[in-house]
């Protein structure tokens, strides 16, 4: 199932600590709806002395967020997102609030 934000898209964080930032999509996870966003819900973890890190101590981490709590960013505002099929068989991510393609072309129809 496509899905209305993808890996690299500019995002407008809706609610939680975060709500009114945009920010880049890290990461996509669409078994578990969630995305992992840069600079967003960042949470502390301590780690244990290990041989990569012999002092131990805490890192923040990124932590994801469901994916309905991002809408993806057209002209600096948020907007929601529908799909077209193109003439040569594309489909596009098309912005509802300025009609334009956001990112690249999903993938090509099969013929036949």
């Amino acid at each position: 199932m496509a899905r209305h934000v993808r890996k690299g898209d500019l995002v407008y964080i809706r609610t939680g600590d975060d709500r009114k930032t945009v920010a880049k999509v890290l990461r996509v996870m669409p078994g578990e709806q969630k995305v992992l966003v840069e600079g967003v819900n960042v949470k502390v973890r301590h780690i244990k002395p290990s041989q990569q890190n012999p002092q131990g101590g805490t890192i923040e981490k990124e932590m994801p967020i469901h994916i309905s709590n991002v809408s993806p960013v057209s002209d600096g505002r948020p907007t929601r997102v529908r799909f077209e099929s193109r003439e040569d068989g594309a489909k596009v991510r098309v912005s509802s609030r300025t009609k334009q393609a956001v990112g690249p072309e999903l993938k090509k129809a099969r013929k036949g």
